[in-house]
């Protein structure tokens, strides 16, 4: 029987906005890949990226093996007039308007969490989730994640995440999301 290797524990660091911008196409490399996009998906999400470093409350924190980019999370404070909001917003009116103004009152929005498939099941999802949650300044976290039993799934559930809506189509989008929330802290 051979011996598996020993693995350290990711490094988390948090990163400021140009920090993440000197390591962006690292870190769209990462999100492609965890997410089976296309290749040319980084050159298109690469200005939403930069955009989003500029919006109120927006955190990073990432994961390094050695001084390798394994994993990447970040959010910001959701607002009206910012796509995923407005999207959510209308998603929720039909359920329940009283509902909606409630769940969208006051939130972080975790944009992102992505951990390179070769870094995966070393718990350096729930590393980065736990951390930045930890710093955020809201009372609710929202986030929204393509349906079905991922990893990504099992980790929001195991961490309290609930139900705001299911089987969801984001305008433009053809898979199904739900819009998971959970009241902060962890």
């Amino acid at each position: 029987m051979t011996a598996m290797p020993i693995r350290e524990p990711a490094q988390l660091a948090e990163l400021t906005a140009p920090q993440l911008r000197l390591r962006l196409d690292e870190a769209l490399r990462i999100y492609v890949t965890a997410m089976h996009y296309p290749p040319g998906t980084a050159r298109h999400r690469s200005p939403m990226w930069l955009e989003h470093m500029l919006r109120t409350g927006w955190l990073c924190v990432a994961a390094f093996d050695a001084d390798a980019l394994v994993g990447v999370g970040y959010g910001y404070r959701g607002a009206p007039g910012q796509w995923w909001h407005d999207e959510v917003h209308r998603g929720l009116m039909l359920i329940d308007r009283r509902s909606a103004q409630r769940e969208l009152a006051d939130y972080f929005e975790l944009t992102e969490l992505h951990v390179h498939p070769d870094a995966q099941g070393r718990g350096i999802g729930k590393a980065l989730l736990t951390e930045l949650l930890s710093r955020v300044d809201a009372p609710r976290a929202l986030l929204s994640t393509p349906e079905g039993p991922t990893r990504a799934w099992r980790l929001y559930r195991r961490l309290g995440f609930t139900d705001l809506l299911r089987h969801y189509h984001f305008t433009g989008d053809s898979r199904e999301f739900a819009v998971l929330g959970r009241t902060l802290p962890l």
